[in-house]
């Protein structure tokens, strides 16, 4: 894969409606300002980023709970409002890289740069294909099938909410400063979670834990807790470790409409657990282990 293709590769036709969305965050300064708008963005990133964190990346990438047929379309459809591509796309791609985590191959590692990690493997077409071979549990319901094709529906019809709730400023504070701050929330795991913040486990990566990214996220920025163990619902593993995605599984399992949240196993939480960094001898504390031959699918507990 090439990783290192020329500036204008990134500014190339495909590209161009990611970066219209980035120009129209400068209408704001032409139109009149209200809190009520900021509100709106605030309330579409936190919306859309749920979708993102408990949809994509919780449910769809790693099956950490379960739900019915109809809410697992309605995740999808709200993590794809967040004009991230289709949900088997975005699914298979990080399976991808948790079989391939900061190794060769690895689909979007901070050690191929930060520009990289970032956004390049997103507008790269290198990745635009989506690896069956990942989720063929997914791959067996039609409708999640046809979504992902028609990956443009769901931001189309965020698009004209926005719209119908506040014509031309909706569609500036709504849709363009909305979704460009989920955006850049969203990349800071690949791109900041392996390099800047703590490590807690032994794993075979280089991912962190930082308090600001799991606020900016709602919780995914306890990275290394998740690459310890993918298959919890949940990603701060101790009570100070806050987790905005988790209460809110924890909120939609109270009315019945996720259920089965898996938990972190016990040993983990023990602080003399062997896989602790704090355990290790000193020489090995700073460095990740080997990477194990394994496909990243979700591990029993």
């Amino acid at each position: 894969m090439e990783k290192k293709p020329s500036a204008l590769y990134y500014f190339r036709p495909s590209t161009l409606p990611f970066w219209a969305l980035h120009i129209g965050c400068f209408a704001a300064f032409f139109i009149e300002f209200s809190w009520w708008y900021v509100a709106l963005a605030f309330a579409g990133y936190a919306v859309r980023m749920f979708g993102v964190t408990g949809g994509y990346h919780r449910y769809f990438s790693h099956k950490t709970y379960s739900t019915s047929r109809v809410f697992q379309f309605c995740l999808a459809f709200l993590a794809m409002c967040s004009v991230q591509k289709g949900v088997i796309w975005w699914a298979s791609h990080h399976r991808h890289h948790h079989s391939h985590s900061d190794q060769e191959g690895d689909t979007h590692s901070p050690q191929d740069g930060f520009w990289w990690s970032h956004v390049g493997w997103i507008l790269s077409e290198s990745t635009n294909k989506t690896e069956e071979h990942y989720v063929r549990d997914l791959m067996r319901y039609p409708e999640l099938v046809w979504l992902n094709k028609n990956f443009l529906i769901p931001p189309i019809t965020w698009g004209v909410m926005m719209f119908l709730i506040a014509g031309i400023p909706g569609l500036v504070w709504g849709l363009c400063i909305s979704t460009v701050f989920c955006w850049h929330g969203t990349f800071t795991i690949n791109s900041l979670s392996h390099t800047w913040g703590g490590r807690r486990y032994v794993t075979t990566d280089t991912s962190r834990n930082n308090f600001v990214l799991a606020l900016i996220t709602l919780g995914e920025g306890w990275h290394n807790n998740h690459h310890r163990f993918q298959s919890s619902a949940r990603n701060g593993f101790f009570w100070w470790e806050l987790d905005i995605t988790y209460y809110t599984l924890k909120l939609l399992s109270l009315v019945g409409l996720v259920w089965d949240l898996r938990p972190v196993p016990k040993h983990l939480l023990d602080s003399h657990n062997e896989t602790w960094i704090k355990n290790q001898p000193i020489h090995l504390q700073a460095m990740p282990t080997p990477r194990a031959a394994a496909l990243a699918v979700p591990e029993e507990a």
